[in-house]
């Protein structure tokens, strides 16, 4: 059986499954103050359903690791119960999971116990003010205390998601990698994408990789990183001590709108309705719930899948590279609808 092969000659192995809509921050580059319409229950994946796809997808389509994420995947209450049955039908196969780890104190051992190896948590600032402004949620202290526990619990390693927003925190870049060097976590820049709810993006006015390398470069000195990038989003850089040498730990920019990397991605996305994404940028998903409900079998729903990739974009839902550039039409879902 062949797995999740391309046009253009890629294969994904890397599934990003969003098990919910919903999230209890209101995240300025994603959804308006006031929330979106949320899915009804019915109309998103069961717990059973999610496993089964997690089964196909890694017996059928050689997924080699699930990334869970929402919204906000621990609004669900059975997010511990998907882990552990997945987790005990594939043990080989790294579980990792986004959130925004506000209730990551509260349920991290059962999560790492049920077998989540590995959490990337958004967080664009360590200063109270700036995160109330971006998240419109005064919660900072609660996703300290969740990265906290998650470290205790033993999860290695702990990648930080951050966002720079023009005039709101764009000047805290080498702040934010001073904290995260201190406490031992990996942080990851990540460009603004179009996908906010509100669609005011702009590329003339998002914060650049080029000028998150300057910045951090007034502090540190960076350097590329030996290790192969691979089909990973970010490129990463030894964080280097300037008045030492010595290296500090890495930084990784995932500059998908000024450096694409389009020609290497891996990755498949299904979202909490039970649609494909073979981009995340497509205009168009492939449904499985259908599938799912109607008495279909594993292998026709595999069937579906792999057509619906061999139709992957070449690049940002079109035929070529080209974020805001003439042409470029946002996709319909907001970022929080289709799943990081």
């Amino acid at each position: 059986m062949t797995g999740l092969i391309d046009q253009f000659g890629r294969t994904a192995t890397d599934l990003r499954m969003s098990l919910i809509d919903k999230c209890n921050l209101r995240c300025r580059y994603c959804m308006p103050a006031e929330g979106l319409d949320w899915l009804k229950k019915n109309d998103m994946l069961t717990a059973d359903e999610v496993i089964r796809l997690a089964d196909i997808a890694i017996a059928r389509l050689g997924i080699e690791g699930i990334r869970f994420t929402g919204g906000e995947p621990m609004v669900r209450a059975d997010l511990v119960d998907i882990i552990a049955s997945v987790h005990n039908a594939h043990p080989q196969v790294e579980l990792a999971m986004t959130t925004n780890g506000i209730n990551l104190e509260k349920k991290i051992d059962d999560l790492v116990a049920a077998g989540l190896s590995r959490i990337n948590v958004s967080l664009d600032t360590v200063c109270p003010d700036t995160f109330a402004k971006i998240t419109r949620r005064d919660r900072l202290t609660k996703v300290l205390e969740g990265l906290h526990s998650a470290k205790a619990a033993g999860l290695d390693p702990i990648k930080i998601n951050a966002v720079l927003l023009r005039d709101i925190n764009d000047d805290q870049a080498a702040e934010l990698l001073t904290w995260t060097i201190k406490h031992g976590y990996q942080l990851r820049f990540i460009e603004q994408m179009p996908l906010d709810a509100d669609h005011n993006w702009t590329r003339d006015n998002m914060v650049t990789a080029a000028e998150i390398r300057e910045q951090i470069s007034q502090v540190y000195t960076l350097t590329p990183h030996k290790s192969p990038r691979g089909s990973a989003p970010a490129e990463l850089f030894d964080v280097i001590s300037q008045e030492s040498g010595e290296v500090l730990g890495t930084v990784g920019i995932i500059a998908s709108v000024t450096e694409p990397f389009c020609a290497d991605c891996t990755r498949t996305r299904i979202t909490a309705d039970a649609k494909v994404r073979s981009c995340l940028f497509s205009h168009t998903e492939t449904d499985l719930m259908g599938l799912l409900r109607d008495g279909s079998s594993d292998d026709a729903i595999a069937d579906a899948w792999r057509e619906a990739m061999w139709h992957k974009p070449k690049a940002h839902g079109q035929t070529k590279t080209g974020l805001g550039m003439p042409g470029f039409v946002q996709p319909e879902r907001t970022m929080s609808a289709i799943g990081g």
